[in-house]
């Protein structure tokens, strides 16, 4: 009869056993995950007329220091070094969204106030530099282009301030779009790893270790389910942010109206969703790719073109020189063309507000406000009665108070049938519907 000894495991052997992948990645990436703090001095002029003239109205009319109330906002979010020599650290946007103070601290203990280099919010994306000059842990940056349906990931970050939390899962599905209060945003990396309110802005790995997402919570209706952003979608942003401190808006240089059932049935579609092409502009990427007016664009990558402002929410998502692929329809057959994206500079939009909306516009540098300076003759602005010297508060709700505001909320709104303007004339104060269609 055979005898077994049963010998008693060292130490060691059972520290071999214990320390799995999961185990030596949080090991290495850990110090280099920072717990965000943020405050916002907020300060609100008092209206003493209480409801009779709205906020904006008021301010216009009686500028000046007034009556205010001040008062402090905090909030708490997660970043990773990715970048040591330069103390560079990765977050979301909405975790320092506002912000006149940030603070990071390590999980040893170090704080750094930290300044921004750039943020983005269509992307989600921001970048933090640390101050001081001492050594500093970094994350491994990873790709994000072979992520495996399955595979373990770590999330680390902050959830509801119990600072450094490690939570794991797997990938659960890639290439997901959301649509948010903030926004569409395409794809992410959908996980089982749990990402909660305070995780936002922090790495999620793979077992090696690597920086494969940067988590986020901003979708507040998840249940059991999380999202992050892909490595090489933030690495795209990230050399926008530290070139210019933020992202362009790109376009293809169309216009276009929503398909409706009657434009469906004409087109033989099976259901209603696209948007027709009515103008494609000269020189821009739509005309390079063959687009012509009468198309019908169905999908922009994965995602199907549901309308007009899914077609600009899908559009968001893209930066400079990046490609886009579209799925037509052109004359009965459908194909697939590449378009590659370009900025959509500031003075090509302001001309075509004027050509669109009718409207031309300056700034009255003593109040910093935004005024009317030119009526196009039978546009949607003439129609409406806007005059030379009115000025304009807000557009959709939005305050503008120079050209390049203006030519924000036209690169946003370029193809609403309709927009609300808040708009201040001598001393009186109105709201108008501006018209387009």
């Amino acid at each position: 009869m055979a005898l077994f000894l049963i010998l008693p495991m060292t130490v060691q052997a059972r520290e071999n056993l214990r320390m799995t992948p999961v185990v030596r990645a949080v090991q290495a990436v850990a110090p280099a995950v920072v717990n965000i703090h943020t405050s916002t001095l907020v300060e609100q002029q008092v209206n003493p007329f209480g409801g009779l003239f709205g906020g904006d109205l008021f301010e216009h009319f009686f500028p000046g220091p007034g009556i205010t109330r001040q008062y402090e906002q905090t909030s708490l979010g997660s970043g990773v070094v990715i970048d040591a020599a330069k103390r560079l650290v990765l977050t979301n946007a909405h975790v320092i969204s506002g912000a006149s103070s940030i603070m990071a601290t390590f999980l040893d203990g170090r704080q750094y106030k930290a300044d921004l280099v750039g943020s983005d919010p269509d992307f989600d994306v921001a970048i933090l530099r640390l101050e001081g000059s001492d050594d500093l842990p970094q994350v491994v940056v990873g790709d994000s282009s072979d992520i495996l349906i399955g595979e373990t990931v770590i999330a680390i970050g902050n959830p509801y301030g119990f600072s450094n939390t490690v939570t794991t899962g797997v990938v659960s599905a890639v290439h997901r779009t959301i649509k948010t209060k903030h926004g569409t945003f395409t794809d992410f990396i959908q996980t089982d790893a749990a990402i909660n309110p305070g995780n936002s802005g922090g790495p999620l790995l793979n077992r090696m270790g690597e920086l494969i997402g940067v988590n986020t919570a901003i979708y507040a209706e998840a249940q059991g389910i999380g999202f992050a952003i892909p490595i090489n979608k933030a690495k795209r942003v990230i050399a926008e942010l530290l070139s210019h401190g933020r992202v362009d808006p790109v376009w293809l240089g169309i216009r276009g109206q929503d398909v409706d059932q009657r434009i469906a049935r004409y087109f033989g579609l099976s259901s209603v969703g696209g948007l027709l092409v009515s103008e494609v502009y000269a020189g821009s990427p739509a005309e390079r790719a063959g687009l012509h007016p009468g198309d019908v664009l169905l999908k922009i990558g994965r995602n199907p073109v549901t309308d007009k402002q899914g077609y600009l929410d899908l559009m968001r998502n893209f930066t400079r020189d990046q490609d886009v692929r579209l799925e037509v329809l052109s004359e009965g057959a459908t194909k697939t063309v590449t378009a590659r994206a370009e900025i959509f500079e500031d003075d090509r939009a302001l001309q075509l507000a004027y050509d669109v909306w009718g409207l031309e516009v300056g700034t009255r540098f003593a109040r910093k406000q935004l005024v009317v300076t030119r009526i196009r003759s039978g546009s949607p602005a003439d129609r409406l009665g806007l005059e030379r010297g009115d000025v304009i508060l807000k557009i959709a709700g939005q305050p503008v108070n120079e050209p390049k505001d203006f030519a924000r909320a036209f690169k946003r709104y370029r193809m609403q049938n309709s927009l609300i303007l808040l708009v201040a004339r001598g001393r009186q104060g109105y709201y108008a519907r501006l018209t387009i269609q």
